[in-house]
This record gives C-alpha cells, structure tokens and sequence, in this order.
C-alpha cells in the first residue's frame, strides 16, 4: 500500500508542476507523427514544465506502436496517448481538453514540425500577458520537392494557410485568425465557451474543415483578442499528393461546404452567398495581374469554393 500511495503522490507532484500541455490528433500517419514528436522532443522549455498528449483518432496503422518506441526513447519527456473512438478531429481535439491538466493548451497537427521555442514562448506569452485567453503563431509552408511554378499567394492559403505578420508580439489583423495546427488558449476560456463543434471538422482523409475558424468566431463575438505570438513557428508540410489538380478540386470543393455549414450554423447563408459573389469579382481583378498560369489556379479555386458554397456535398 505504501509503494501505491508513494506512486500516487509522484504522479500527483508531477501534474502540479506541468503548466503547459500540447495536444496533437493523429490519425493513420504513424511516420509523420514521430516527425512531429522529434521536433517536439527538442523543445527548449524545461520537461518537467509541459506534457504531451497524442489523441489516437481510430487509428488502424502503426501509430501505437511507433508512439510507444518513442516514449522509450524518450523518457525524460511527459509524454501520452490516448484514443478516441468518435471519429473527427474536432472529438479529437475537445478529448485533448478533457485529458490534459493544465492550465494552458497548444495544439499542433501530426504532419507538422516546429520550432525549439514553441512551447516556451506560448508559456511565456501567456504568462505575461494575464487577461489573454487565445493566440496564434507564425506557420511556414515546407514543400519537400518544391513550391509549385502554378501556386500564387492566394491559392497557397487554403493549401498550406502559411502567416507572418512581423516579429513583434500583436493583435492579429482584422480577417485573419489562427491555423488549426498552431494555436494555443488559457483553459480557463472553455469554461465559458464551447470548444470545437463536432459537427465541423475532418474526418479521417475527408476534408471538411472551418472547426477552428467556427471557434474562433465565437471568441471574437465574445470579445476576446487573438493574439499573434511570431516566436512559435510551425512549419506545415505538404507533400507532393496534396499538391494534384484531383486534390486541389476536392479541397476547393470542401472550402466551399465548410463555409456553408458554419453559415447555416451562425444563421448567415444570404450574406455569405452575395459576399461569394464579390470575391468573384476581386478575383477577376487579381488574375489581371498575375501570369496566365497563375490566374487559371486561382479561377480554379474560386469556383470549387463556389461549388461547395452554393450546392453542397
């Protein structure tokens, strides 16, 4: 009973001391996921300071296996798994938020990795700034074998969503608010909000979206700032299968229908419909002043936005 009571207690001692936790949903990418975690692993923040916590959505390849190899190999680190049987990455992250047990969250994806000062500057950002309650950091875009010659800036967003806006710590800019896969909150903000709507979301190789930009919505009608922290850096990798006209049209597509459903949800489906056709016409402008091959991709996307917005699945 005393070896219990003792193993209690060290647990106990070791909850108390973690201030800071990073969730990340994984599923069925056993190998990009060790390629998070050894960014993670390198983490400047004291290990004692931070846990992680790995949320197994149904997985049904190697990823137990391959996390458990790295605990091994790590045991310095607070490191988790856990699985949640509801398939999405919203019960994903929302089970993340259950589980952790402290008193800031950070959220990464499993197809990223990040920087040494990740988890420390959002530590230190929050710490000293008391009433802040959600930021956001900087995301680079890494293409393996090379950014395509067709990609222009606007198309680039919904692909890779990439964001810099400067080095000094501020308020994000009017329109923009934070990538899924680099985001971080006081806990204590999901006491008087709900967190991600399971109704939105991915699931699985699916490609509905707009859970974040639906929460984030709601914290800004709240009143809360989005606060832009430029030393968390994340780099989002996106490999050559992501970058096929096939790919591009479904996720075209699906940008369009998660913006139809978060209008359904939030009662705005005119406004969203007319200012769809408005965007037809900054896009039209835009393409005057890009290369041919530049403006066909992003009239690709317009309309499989449109598609999305204006017919559905």
């Amino acid at each position: 009973m005393r070896k219990d009571n003792s193993f209690i207690w060290i647990n106990s001692y070791i909850c108390d001391m973690i201030s800071l936790s990073l969730i990340i949903p994984t599923h069925n990418r056993a190998s990009e996921l060790i390629f998070a975690l050894n960014s993670v692993a390198r983490q400047s923040l004291s290990p004692e300071m931070w846990e992680c916590v790995v949320v197994d959505n149904r997985s049904t390849d190697t990823t137990q296996e391959e996390f458990a190899k790295f605990r091994e190999e790590h045991p310095e680190l607070n490191l988790r798994i856990i699985r949640e049987e509801q398939p999405g990455v919203s019960y994903a992250r929302n089970r993340g938020i259950m589980e952790c047990r402290s008193e800031f969250l950070a959220f990464i994806d499993d197809d990223e990795h990040v920087n040494p000062d990740f988890l420390k500057s959002y530590l230190e950002f929050f710490q000293s700034h008391p009433t802040a309650m959600v930021a956001g950091g900087r995301i680079i875009a890494e293409y393996p074998e090379g950014r395509p010659a067709w990609m222009s800036n606007y198309v680039e967003m919904p692909i890779a969503n990439p964001m810099d806006f400067g080095s000094e710590i501020r308020p994000f800019p009017r329109g923009r608010v934070p990538g899924g896969g680099n985001m971080a909150f006081r806990r204590a903000i999901f006491d008087r909000i709900d967190a991600f709507d399971s109704s939105l979301g991915r699931i699985g190789r699916e490609l509905i979206g707009g859970e974040e930009n639906d929460l984030f919505e709601r914290l800004l009608l709240s009143g809360e700032t989005i606060w832009y922290v430029p030393t968390a850096v994340m780099w989002h990798v996106i490999p050559p299968r992501k970058l096929t006209p096939e790919y591009f049209r479904k996720l075209a597509r699906n940008v369009g229908i998660s913006q139809r459903l978060r209008a359904e949800i939030h009662n705005r489906r005119f406004k969203s419909r007319v200012l769809e056709v408005l965007k037809w016409g900054a896009t039209l402008l835009l393409c005057l002043t890009m290369s041919p091959r530049k403006s066909e991709w992003l009239i690709r996307l317009r309309a499989g936005i449109s598609r999305g917005l204006f017919l559905g699945r």
